[in-house]
């Protein structure tokens, strides 16, 4: 097991403190802090060898080259990819999303093709699909949730597979619920319909061990600022023979071979995807982040926030807060993040005066609206989520912050 409190010193941030009150951070799904370790890195690149990647022969230009690239091997390694070739970099999980439905899907799919995704998307999986159904004509459809527990309704599932989707795209687990899906079974079942299947790893990669070949998904992305490192730098996993037939989505240097007057030629993998100047101290970063990750070890991340989150609901339960997902009975199939309501409080209230005592959480729809309106029937959430340097007195803090709520708001 991890120690939190020895994790907490690599993170300057968690130092600072307001009216003799520790800063408590539970907003990591959101975007996590970052260590001193990987501060230090970029810092490094800037000071030592700023220079261009793929440019120059001088040696600070070879030097951040190589450094840009190990990144990409070490993000292979972190989800068991074949090699950094598997590994495009974009600005985030989104982009990378963007990037199949504009080149794979904007270019394969026709009127009437079928998208099928869950009842708890973030919109970044939900409105590039639907700007590609204005253009295209295609079909969306969405999986349901069970009610009582919030996981996938696999008969539902089951049936509309029958449906032949062309692309089935859904989250490994919600920034919401917490809900962790069954990526390896739910790829074969869309695999054995003839689907291509993508998946949202933003709130999975950073939190346990991910294993793509396993999972056998044709497409993956997450980001960096959710897993330690900084923010503007995203992946897109993709099988190579999936990338190697895809357009490149954006023109310019780095993403071509040849260029004469009148064609061109793009590079070979990933490069071809990866047009302009990179976010060189972006990748160099996150590699520093993914190294830190795994000195630590993915499944002791797991175990850590599995420990923390059963704690979590617990408590919350205990105080008659509305827990949303799945309950710690079920903690095999839930993440740290835990969404809750506090009845006669809106959820702003209660971060605002969560942020008095130098909590900080999240309200609001969580940027899954028809999951938080249209399935849970809400107009916002409170949400607490944790991390490697969160820990049991993390949990008392918000607690105790909930006592407030209710005092300052006369709830009872």
């Amino acid at each position: 097991m991890l120690d939190s409190n020895k994790i907490i010193e690599d993170f300057p941030i968690l130092s600072q403190e307001r009216e003799g009150k520790r800063l408590v951070y539970l907003d990591s799904a959101s975007t996590s802090q970052k260590p001193q370790q990987v501060i230090d890195k970029i810092d490094q690149y800037y000071r030592e060898y700023n220079a261009n990647i793929h440019r120059g022969i001088y040696k600070i230009s070879v030097r951040a080259t190589d450094e840009y690239i190990r990144s990409k091997e070490l993000a292979a390694k972190l989800i068991n990819a074949d090699s950094y070739r598997n590994i495009v970099y974009t600005r985030n999980t989104t982009e990378s999303i963007n990037l199949l439905a504009l080149s794979w899907a904007g270019r394969k799919l026709r009127g009437g093709d079928g998208i099928l995704l869950t009842e708890m998307e973030h919109h970044s999986n939900i409105v590039p699909w639907q700007m590609l159904k204005e253009r295209k004509n295609t079909v969306m459809d969405y999986i349901a949730l069970d009610e009582k527990k919030r996981l996938i309704d696999m008969e539902d599932f089951e049936m509309k597979l029958e449906a032949k989707p062309k692309i089935v795209s859904f989250t490994a687990a919600s920034n919401v619920l917490g809900t962790i899906t069954e990526m390896e079974k739910m790829t074969k079942m869309a695999h054995d319909a003839g689907a291509l299947v993508i998946i949202d790893g933003a709130q999975a990669v950073p939190h346990m061990p991910i294993d793509v070949k396993k999972i056998d998904c044709d497409f993956m992305a997450f980001s960096s600022h959710k897993m330690l490192g900084p923010a503007g730098i995203g992946v897109l996993y993709g099988k190579e023979e999936l990338l190697e037939e895809m357009e490149p989505l954006l023109g310019g240097g780095d993403m071509i071979k040849s260029v004469d007057f009148d064609s061109c030629s793009y590079n070979e993998l990933p490069w071809k995807f990866e047009s302009g100047t990179s976010n060189i101290e972006g990748g160099i970063g996150f590699g520093a982040a993914i190294e830190y990750l795994d000195r630590i070890g993915m499944q002791n991340v797991r175990e850590h926030e599995k420990e923390l989150t059963v704690y979590a609901i617990k408590r919350l339960r205990e105080v008659g807060v509305t827990v949303y997902g799945p309950l710690e009975d079920q903690i095999e199939r839930r993440g740290g993040a835990v969404s809750f309501k506090v009845s006669g409080a809106h959820p702003h209230d209660v971060a605002q005066i969560f942020d008095s005592e130098n909590v900080a959480i999240r309200a609001g729809h969580h940027c899954a609206m028809p999951l938080v309106n249209q399935v849970l029937n809400e107009d916002s959430v409170s949400r607490m989520s944790f991390y490697i340097y969160n820990k049991r007195e993390d949990v008392d803090a918000a607690i105790d912050a909930l006592a407030k709520v209710k005092k300052v708001l006369k709830i009872h």
